[in-house]
Formats: structure tokens, C-alpha cells, sequence
């Protein structure tokens, strides 16, 4: 597949893992970065992708960068794929709150962003299939693969009846259950995933995500034939 990614790169968000940027590319994504703080809009990309960082240190910021937000929001509800850790997590909640301050993020996740002063997940992570994925494995459904977590956050307000990725085996990810919250075709996770043989996790993305593209262009193909 080729695909571009857009991939938030500044003092917001920042956690990634070099191999696993190198394997988006290998497995045909062209990374665009762009800065969630200053960028006033989205690139022109055929999927999202958000890591961990410290979103609440700079939360007034990326709230006040209205026009970005508002291009994430309707590219997410429009079907954009997209695959958002942590930091990326609380960006597309509803809000953030941290040390008496709350400002609004992007608003696509039923749920708000909530600092604490104690951990909240923190360390190794077992995580399994839940069958309900979006993207395409060669797992069994009841394989565990492992990631970490560590976040002071917690994700309040959000209802009981959404479809989860991953089941928790070990950890605590969104709500002590489940990880992998499923919207359209985002997948939020507290838990960062590395790309290793047991979880080939960004081929898959990268599979997705071209998946999705092909569903998009033979409508716009046929547009311009007839146009033509």
C-alpha cells in the first residue's frame, strides 16, 4: 500500500517509537508531521496517527488552535482511519483537566480527559484481541501481546455501551477492562503498542488504512470521468 499518515510531531506529543516509525514506512506510509499547537490545519492525508506526550502541559494551546481541531473532528466522523495512544487520546476527548484548569480538545471521544496526581496504568500491559477490532490480525482472538502504559489520566464520562479493541489482561487501559475504544474508524488506546513479531501492529494500520482508501477512490475516479 501507499499512504500518506499525518503524524502530530511537537512539544505536545512526541512519544514514539523510532522502529515503529521506520515499520509505517517500510509497510508503505509516507509520514507527514504536522504541529498540533501551531498548524492550523490537517495535511492532506488518508489517515491520523497521534502518540503520547504531555497534552495537559500544553492544553490551552491546542485548545485555542480551533481550525486544527475542528479539521480532526470532521475528518475522524467522516471515516478517517486514525490511531491515537495516551497523549492522542485525551487531545480527541471532550476535554481536559489538569491542576484546576479544563479547556476544550477536539471533542470526538464521549468522554473527558481528567489528570490525577497518582498513576493511573502504569507499566507492563497484557492486552488481547477482542474480536471487535477495526484492523486486520494474524492473532488468535485469545493471544495476548504485550505494550505498557503510564498515565496519571483517566477518561470520565464515558458510557458502557462502546466496542472495544483489546481485552485488559494485564493493566489497567481505559477502564481497568478494556483498551482500544472504536469510533468510526478510530482506535484510542491508553496503552502504547510496540511492532514486534507478536504484534505486527503497524502494517496492519498501514493495511487499513489502504483499505479504506481504496473504498474512497472509485467515487472520486467516477466523478471525474463523468466531469470529463
Amino acid at each position: 500500500p501507499s499512504v500518506r499518515i499525518a503524524i502530530a510531531r511537537d512539544p505536545a506529543f512526541g512519544f514514539y517509537y523510532q522502529d515503529d516509525l521506520e515499520a509505517l514506512t517500510r509497510a508503505g506510509a509516507e509520514l507527514v508531521p504536522f504541529d498540533a499547537l501551531h498548524d492550523r490545519h490537517l495535511p492532506d492525508v488518508d489517515g491520523l496517527f497521534i502518540g503520547g506526550g504531555f497534552p495537559e502541559v500544553h492544553m490551552r494551546t491546542l485548545s485555542e488552535n480551533t481550525t486544527l481541531k475542528h479539521d480532526i473532528r470532521m475528518a475522524v466522523e467522516a471515516g478517517m482511519p486514525a490511531y491515537v495512544e495516551c497523549g492522542g487520546l485525551l487531545y480527541l476527548s471532550q476535554s481536559l483537566s489538569w491542576q484546576g484548569d479544563k479547556f476544550d480538545m477536539v471533542g470526538v471521544i464521549p468522554g473527558d480527559g481528567v489528570m490525577h496526581d497518582r498513576p493511573i496504568g502504569r507499566g507492563y500491559v497484557q492486552l488481547q484481541e477482542s474480536g471487535d477490532g477495526l484492523w486486520s490480525t494474524s492473532r488468535e482472538q485469545d493471544q495476548d501481546f504485550p505494550a505498557h502504559e503510564f498515565h496519571y489520566a483517566s477518561l470520565d464520562g464515558l458510557s458502557d455501551d462502546h466496542r472495544f479493541a483489546y481485552r485488559v489482561k494485564r493493566g489497567h487501559g481505559i477502564d481497568g477492562a478494556h483498551d482500544g475504544l472504536i469510533l468510526h474508524n478510530l482506535t484510542a488506546c491508553f496503552a502504547h503498542q510496540r511492532d514486534l513479531d507478536s504484534n505486527r501492529w503497524a502494517e496492519n494500520f498501514v493495511e487499513f488504512v489502504a483499505q479504506c482508501k481504496s473504498l474512497t477512490q472509485p467515487k472520486a475516479v467516477e466523478q471525474t470521468a463523468l466531469m470529463a
